[in-house]
């Protein structure tokens, strides 16, 4: 049976970064700013509010008799008390025989374009650790996306407006980096599961590192971008922020009603229409809040059972990718254009240099995971090679016919009559003609 690190981690991230919150928001308090106090507060604690319903959704707590679990969630102590039961099962586990074992059957990796099916006994602790696991993994994307990433960026905001970086500050903020970046792993690996389901899907040490180098890359950079605009254009970073945030959430919507479907009901047999739709809306409300940040890597689709596209769409996140970089250059130079004096001591060509080079590095190595380290890679129809010879094709079929038509323009302008070489050419042979005509009458 698997040891439930992702657990340790997430309950590890959870609980650090409440307490440093809690500290700092005291700190603001003791200064006098109370609308930094209030804000830190705000970021800690709604995500905190989300994970509690989400592991009480997921365990289905509500239609059993569990009053006690439930009121810990309430005091927001729900990830401590689901820890202790995770370990109470795990070291549990093997001391007393099951009453029933369930048979799953899972697909191993093409090998030689060969794919066994293998049958697996799953044991009833095992089915309830793997529970676990699944809502702490959700509950760490939760927490990363609608907790932690606007907390880094209101803290690096603060650094900038008062141009000093305390000890508890920065603690903060590498907590807070750290949660996003192993949420969007986590986000990553949810993905790939889900997609691959009839799988048996192993990943390897190399993929984490490259997930995790290929998320910090992209994280940063996207943070400090966007903090470097807003502390200088600070009415501007509104419209930013609510074009990306609704053009993505409003996206599965639009792609739903389209498809004149109905909604899944196999979301929770307990739920209504209204609850369903609910649910759903709090759903793409974290998936906006992701692709704020980072390539969400699915792709909702709210028509179907398991609310993810499984099929692997190159062209999406090739375009995400470009749009965001461009987003970002833009931001950069509307920061370099109107920075002010705080940035005195900065080396501005240089850290927009930086910036842009670092969002390329997380790009490179999210390249280097889909082309090497994918646990799936051998089920891809087509791999990233592929599609960056196909673009690279693209684009020098758009550039042809202008670089052709320029020439022909080229052509045209150049006429005889405008080169003095052509008539030059042109009096010699008719004086050439003149003497042999002459010649021959003589």
């Amino acid at each position: 049976m698997k040891f439930p690190g992702s657990v340790l981690v997430s309950l590890f991230l959870f609980v650090a970064e409440t307490v440093a919150a809690l500290y700092l928001s005291s700190t603001y308090r003791s200064a006098g700013d109370r609308i930094w106090q209030s804000l830190t507060l705000l970021f800690a604690l709604l995500p905190c509010i989300l994970v509690q319903f989400s592991l009480v959704f997921i365990h289905r707590d509500l239609s059993k008799d569990r009053p006690l679990v439930l009121l810990l969630h309430i005091l927001q102590l729900g990830p401590i008390v689901r820890c202790v039961e995770v370990f109470y099962i795990y070291f549990r586990a093997g001391r007393v025989e099951e009453p029933y074992v369930s048979i799953t059957k899972k697909r191993q990796m093409p090998k030689d374009g060969h794919s066994e099916e293998v049958e697996k006994e799953v044991g009833q602790a095992e089915g309830k650790l793997f529970t676990h696991r699944s809502a702490f993994s959700r509950a760490s994307v939760i927490q990363a996306f609608l907790g932690s990433a606007p907390q880094l960026t209101l803290q690096l905001y603060i650094c900038i407006l008062q141009q000093e970086i305390t000890a508890a500050r920065c603690i903060f903020m590498a907590l807070s980096l750290l949660s996003i970046v192993y949420g969007a792993l986590r986000c990553n690996i949810l993905a790939i599961k889900i997609k691959y389901d009839d799988y048996d899907v192993r990943v390897k040490p190399a993929a984490y590192l490259c997930i995790f180098l290929w998320r910090s890359f992209e994280i940063a950079t996207r943070v400090i971008v966007l903090v470097l605009f807003s502390s200088v254009l600070q009415i501007w970073i509104l419209p930013v922020v609510l074009v990306n945030f609704f053009a993505f959430f409003f996206h599965p919507w639009i792609l739903f009603w389209q498809s004149k479907c109905t909604l899944p009901e196999n979301i929770e047999k307990a739920l209504s229409k209204v609850g369903t739709t609910i649910v759903l809306c709090l759903l793409t409300f974290l998936y906006a809040g992701i692709n704020m940040f980072c390539w969400s890597a699915v792709q909702l689709r709210l028509n179907d059972s398991d609310l993810i596209d499984k099929s692997q769409n190159w062209c999406r996140l090739a375009l995400y990718y470009i749009l965001r970089f461009f987003e970002n250059a833009f931001l950069l130079l509307m920061w370099y254009l109107y920075k002010t004096d705080v940035y005195t001591y900065v080396c501005a060509p240089l850290l927009v240099l930086q910036l842009l080079i670092g969002y390329c590095i997380g790009v490179l190595f999210m390249l280097v995971f889909y082309q090497f380290c994918h646990p799936c890679k051998k089920l891809f129809s087509s791999n990233i090679s592929e599609g960056l010879v196909l673009c690279f094709k693209f684009f020098c079929y758009v550039c042809r016919p202008l670089t052709s038509d320029n020439s022909g323009e080229k052509a045209d302008l150049k006429s005889p009559a405008d080169d003095p070489q052509a008539d030059y050419k042109a009096s010699e042979s008719q004086n050439g003609n003149a003497h042999q005509s002459v010649s021959s009458n003589a």
